[in-house]
């Protein structure tokens, strides 16, 4: 049994998912230092040179290495601008299952590229690699990923009440953590039809074009 997701690069019409590389490092640090990141996410804040350089070199590579999933950084396809990254962990081969986050960089946010990086993967995850669940866990509190989550036509199964640390800001500019709830988001491969369509419809973008 296939161990390890293959090293690949995923297009769309707007957007190019591929592997991280040095040259992100600038713009991941920025897209990492955002408040709404900090504040949704578990990553190190401030998020340093050391951070980024450890992500890239390190962390990223040893998820599809060690079976865990898979990373990508979402680029642009006309500039090659970073607007977030997209990745795959906890997955389950035995279940055919995986876990699916997000995260886009300020400057790129209301453009729909987080809806269309992620559909692209689940569409290369249910066709290419025959799997048959992706979960996604959104905050209870952080209202533009359930959209995400609801664009592409995923289920709200529950929530795991109090399951995630969270960070708020505090009067001196600093931040402390918060408990927060999870809802939990399932999508099934019968759960896309039409997705693609109806989101080209929508926002002017459809399903992926390509991968390599």
């Amino acid at each position: 049994m296939t161990t390890t997701f293959p090293s690949i690069s995923i297009s769309t019409d707007r957007l190019v998912l591929r592997p991280f590389d040095m040259a992100d490092v600038p713009a991941y640090i920025e897209m990492m230092n955002d408040e709404l990141v900090t504040a949704w996410t578990d990553a190190p804040h401030p998020y340093t040179q050391v951070d980024a350089e450890r992500w890239v070199r390190r962390i990223a590579p040893a998820e599809r290495s060690q079976g865990n999933g898979i990373v990508f950084a979402v680029t642009e396809f006309l500039t090659q601008r970073l607007v977030g990254s997209v990745r795959l962990l906890n997955t389950d081969r035995r279940t055919l299952a995986t876990e699916v986050r997000y995260i886009t960089a300020p400057w790129a946010r209301g453009e729909g590229y987080a809806t269309e990086s992620v559909l692209a993967l689940a569409e290369w995850l249910f066709r290419d690699q025959g799997f048959e669940r992706i979960e996604l866990r959104t905050p209870a509190g952080n209202t533009a990923s359930q959209q995400v989550a609801q664009k592409l036509g995923c289920i709200s199964e529950g929530v795991l009440r109090n399951a995630r640390i969270a960070r708020t800001a505090t009067e001196d500019g600093g931040w402390t953590d918060i408990r927060t709830d999870l809802i939990v988001w399932g999508l099934l491969p019968e759960d896309l039809e039409g997705v693609a369509e109806q989101l080209a419809d929508a926002g002017g973008y459809g399903t992926y074009n390509d991968w390599n």
